[in-house]
């Protein structure tokens, strides 16, 4: 970004954003993980020696009035410790404090201890060891249950619960497929969906070792696909269970897990692709909003869409809001390019999200709705 497209979009920033704070990580995360009602976990994923830091928001952020622009690093830094590997993913355990992540490799999972108010260092606590395949990192999503356990994979053939405090195997898939894992996530206690790269949709139920496979049209086959849940509630009925897949090409396809063959509505985004891996490609529904998603991995921006008026009909919606702040402080390099490499909905405010970029750089922002036009500008 010239220093007149920034100076054009700082100035715009103050009707753009109610709040807007900024923060400079050491090296660039691949995930943000939500720890408590105003804590976040980040760890880093490029270096010989990886931080894991858990990172008070903002305090200003939650405080009454309309404060504008916020560009000092405010975060608050609360535990922190490193990891031996880079950390590709890293998963809140439900109801504990601790978090669990997995590396480049993928026949092991590292189990951390966030720590207290007595003391300030995240700590690793055990290692679970997981059959070694050929496709590269675990998935990782969190049980619900009361006992802490860890749902993962890399490929479908080889995706299993585990228990976190002895380490033994709850559940595990029964199928031959080697679809390789791009995301997963439980629905209830027992049922779950699982995203593969090629697009296909699992359903499963851990009380059931056999899985149910939605694959998708052949004209929407060939790109890497990752996906998104809108769930009610942290635990919900299918019944009210949605699903978005994001391919690496832009298309969106939105189905009901009633019918996940059937899509209730599909759009082709209109994107500026880099020549950059699909690894940070990513889809997120507003856990706040009725039918608003985040669509970030493409470039160094945020894109918010409403699928209120989507059909069967492919089309090419403008986004409702585009968050370009990572292009701001970024200091362009020759043989570097900006991309966002995640994002994350505040579980409770409406238009609050936090985004980190490759450059390090980690965001929150909560966006002014605008009246009658697109923000894409």
């Amino acid at each position: 970004m010239s220093s007149d497209e920034a100076d054009d979009w700082f100035m715009q920033s103050f009707t753009l954003y109610k709040d807007l704070h900024e923060f400079q990580l050491e090296h660039p995360t691949k995930t943000i993980e939500w720890t408590g009602e105003k804590s976040i976990c980040v760890a880093g994923y490029m270096s010989e020696k990886n931080e894991i830091l858990e990172l008070l928001l903002p305090l200003k952020l939650y405080a009454k009035g309309n404060k504008g622009l916020c560009p000092e690093r405010d975060f608050k830094v609360q535990h922190g410790g490193f990891s031996e590997e880079p950390v590709e993913c890293l998963k809140h355990i439900f109801g504990k404090r601790c978090v669990v992540t997995s590396g480049h490799s993928n026949s092991e999972i590292q189990v951390w201890d966030i720590g207290d108010d007595d003391s300030d260092v995240i700590k690793r606590t055990g290692v679970i060891n997981c059959s070694h395949t050929s496709a590269k990192g675990r998935k990782l999503a969190s049980g619900f249950t009361q006992n802490p356990s860890v749902l993962h994979g890399s490929t479908i053939h080889d995706v299993q619960q585990t228990d976190i405090s002895s380490g033994g195997k709850l559940y595990a898939v029964e199928t031959d497929s080697l679809d390789i894992v791009s995301g997963l996530q439980f629905v209830t206690d027992n049922t779950f969906a699982i995203c593969a790269t090629n697009g296909t949709l699992y359903l499963g139920d851990s009380r059931n070792p056999k899985i149910n496979h939605y694959a998708l049209s052949k004209s929407s086959t060939g790109s890497h696909w990752t996906f998104g849940l809108r769930t009610v509630e942290a635990q919900c009925d299918t019944a009210s269970c949605t699903v978005a897949r994001l391919s690496s090409s832009g298309q969106i396809i939105v189905s009901d897990l009633r019918n996940p063959s059937t899509p209730i509505s599909q759009a082709q985004l209109s994107l500026q692709q880099n020549d950059l891996s699909d690894e940070f490609v990513t889809i997120t529904w507003a856990p706040a909003l009725d039918d608003l998603l985040a669509v970030s991995g493409f470039d160094g921006s945020v894109q918010i869409f409403d699928t209120k008026s989507w059909s069967t009909d492919s089309q090419t919606p403008r986004p409702v809001f585009v968050h370009r702040g990572h292009n701001l402080s970024w200091k362009e390099k020759a043989d570097a390019t900006l991309v966002v490499t995640t994002h994350v909905w505040h579980p409770w405010r409406p238009r609050t999200l936090l985004s980190a970029a490759s450059d390090g750089s980690i965001h929150v922002w909560d966006w002014v709705e605008q009246d009658n036009e697109s923000t894409e500008k």
